[in-house]
């Protein structure tokens, strides 16, 4: 291939990719863009929108309203093929009903499929078989995410919460870090892991945390992109590249 054919072949892939997927994740988070960008399969593109979805001072679901409906809106304007609201601890805050209104609104909003971030974990633990799990975060408490997880039929048998006061702060907490916590704080009737939260090193941390305990781990960015790769499987093509993110991403080959 002579270098102007191979110029426009690259200017077609960066302009035209398989599919797209948009993600309104909180304005605070500068993890999610680059892990993603990182781990997505050739051809897929990534589509970030910030919105104050998260931190201090809390908000209902109702309250962040518009917040989300006008995050939602810009990425339309991108026309990706789904948008995820992609905020752990706010999708699971209010339960499968808060959950629910997130998704509707953005649907409502944009006419374009919407899923969650909360939705797209319980998915995931279910298809790795996790009924009983152990959940590690770097909130300030996991009653929340706890409370969600119990009500979708799953048992939490351990968990420990960090207490990182800032998004600067959950970044800092390094793959060793998370892989140390598991192994420190994992059960013996655990069937898996849940790593909680899209803004932190978790997901590096992943394969080894498997490795190391011979269990199942979903991560919130984890379960995002494989749920999102699942639905779309058919505009990237059956021999898209899977990511190396540990059992979960197997399910895409199956």
């Amino acid at each position: 291939m002579d270098a102007v054919a191979e110029q426009e072949r690259l200017i077609a892939e960066l302009t035209e990719p398989r599919a797209r997927i948009g993600l309104i994740i909180p304005s605070v988070n500068r993890m999610t863009e680059r892990q993603f960008n990182h781990y997505a399969p050739e051809g897929l593109a990534i589509y970030v929108a910030r919105g104050r979805v998260a931190g201090q001072p809390e908000r209902t679901v109702a309250q962040l309203g518009d917040e989300i409906a006008h995050a939602a809106g810009t990425l339309a304007d991108a026309k990706p093929d789904l948008i995820v609201f992609h905020c752990t601890h706010t999708s699971m805050k209010e339960g499968a009903d808060g959950e629910r209104r997130i998704i509707d609104l953005i649907h409502k909003t944009t006419g374009i499929a919407a899923l969650s971030t909360s939705s797209l974990v319980n998915d995931a633990l279910r298809a790795l078989g996790i009924s009983k799990l152990v959940v590690l975060s770097p909130y300030q408490s996991n009653a929340d995410i706890i409370s969600y997880l119990s009500a979708a039929g799953f048992t939490v048998v351990n968990d420990v919460a960090l207490k990182c006061s800032t998004a600067a702060a959950f970044e800092a907490v390094t793959p060793q870090r998370w892989l140390e916590l598991a192994q420190e704080n994992d059960r013996p009737e655990a069937d898996g892991i849940f790593l909680s939260c899209t803004n932190t090193t978790q997901i590096e941390a992943v394969a080894a945390i498997e490795r190391a305990l011979g269990k199942p781990v979903v991560n919130s960015n984890q379960a995002v992109l494989w749920g999102c790769l699942k639905r779309l499987r058919d505009k990237l093509g059956d021999r898209q590249a899977v990511p190396n993110l540990g059992r979960l991403m197997r399910d895409l080959q199956a």
